[in-house]
């Protein structure tokens, strides 16, 4: 679906320049690029309105720092779809039916995605599958052994290629591809891996992880950023990749997350989506609360010189544990948590244990 008759448009890349001015513009809303893809008919007519003229259109009062110069935020979307163009990189516009529903339906999604890869990945079953960077063995084994199996069952992973979980999700992904291949499985059945970055598309991070990426691909999974080719990444970026891996699938498994750790951002999002979480019960392993001591001491030291927020300090996993999320030992019990009518789930006897202390 397209927000204005095409014939408005001299081509494809008329359209397209358009449509990237708009995701552009960061003061302004999902919602706002909406109504003004839907009002405007030319990327010239975005380019020489002025913040006053972008107010009254939207009928809010602009503040921002960023001094707003429409030329040249032309300039850089006629670049970036340049970029898009050589590198072979999809984009994909919410007015689309390739766009994902289930990231549509949280509260600010990407206007645009960027896209490398199978994108009818996007509109398949999936789990996302999130933890921290300071894996234990265990862990590592886990978020392979969940990727694996989830994969195997025709269900895609999602996670954000960090080192740690994430890398190790991919990676029983990716595994479990091959060893499909090896056996003569049809391949058409088994699900595979979708990678959200943090920075710019054409920019894996970490670079450590730049033979995953083609991993990733070469087995037919996809890769995506809201970011266009050569954009900078900054901090609030790793947050924004957080959002979408908690909206594109109904449910996030998270393996191990210390207090703190940016895993349990995802988790906070996926539950102000509606979504389901659930913990690995790795993350409540003796090695893995060590971690997360260790963790804590850190925060705390950090927290007296006033460097990080009480809600960091505050997010843990047994805030979730303690509200009702379920504790999963294998992809198959997390398949049977999710169908488990309200009321009738088991309960781990670990999270027992957590209850009655």
């Amino acid at each position: 679906m397209q927000p204005t008759d095409n014939d408005l448009f001299e081509n494809e890349d008329s359209y397209l320049i358009f449509l990237l001015s708009l995701a552009r513009i960061t003061f302004l809303s999902y919602k706002e690029k909406i109504f003004l893809a839907k009002n405007l008919d030319s990327y010239n007519k975005l380019a020489l309105l002025s913040i006053e003229e972008i107010s009254k259109l939207i009928g809010r009062s602009i503040k921002t720092r960023a001094e707003w110069d429409g030329t040249e935020n032309l300039r850089l979307a006629r670049l970036a779809l340049h970029y898009c163009k050589a590198y072979d990189i999809r984009i994909l516009s919410c007015f689309e039916q390739a766009y994902p529903e289930l990231l549509r339906q949280i509260s600010n999604p990407p206007f645009v995605l960027f896209c490398r890869g199978n994108i009818s990945l996007l509109c398949e079953r999936s789990v996302s599958v999130v933890g921290t960077r300071r894996l234990t063995p265990q862990g590592k084994k886990a978020a392979q052994t969940f990727s694996y199996d989830a994969v195997m069952d025709g269900c895609t992973v999602v996670s954000g290629l960090a080192h740690g979980a994430d890398s190790n999700a991919h990676l029983g992904a990716v595994n479990a591809f091959y060893d499909a291949e090896e056996k003569c499985l049809d391949t058409r059945k088994i699900g595979r891996t979708i990678a959200v970055l943090p920075s710019s598309i054409d920019e894996i991070v970490p670079s450590a992880n730049k033979k995953l990426a083609e991993k990733i691909l070469s087995t037919g999974g996809c890769i995506i950023s809201e970011y266009e080719p050569r954009m900078t990444i900054t901090n609030w970026h790793f947050v924004g990749r957080n959002r979408i891996i908690a909206g594109l699938s109904p449910a996030t498994v998270v393996i191990e997350a210390p207090c703190g750790s940016g895993a349990l951002i995802t988790a906070d999002f996926a539950l102000d989506y509606g979504r389901d979480v659930l913990f690995h019960e790795v993350a409540f392993t003796e090695l893995a609360e060590r971690v997360s001591a260790n963790v804590k001491e850190e925060l705390e030291k950090k927290a007296s010189l006033k460097n990080v927020s009480k809600y960091k300090m505050e997010n843990s996993p047994q805030k979730f544990i303690e509200t009702g999320a379920p504790i999963i030992k294998s992809y198959s019990d997390y398949c049977k948590k999710l169908h488990e009518a309200p009321g009738t789930s088991s309960v781990h006897p670990l999270q027992r244990e957590l209850f009655d202390n």
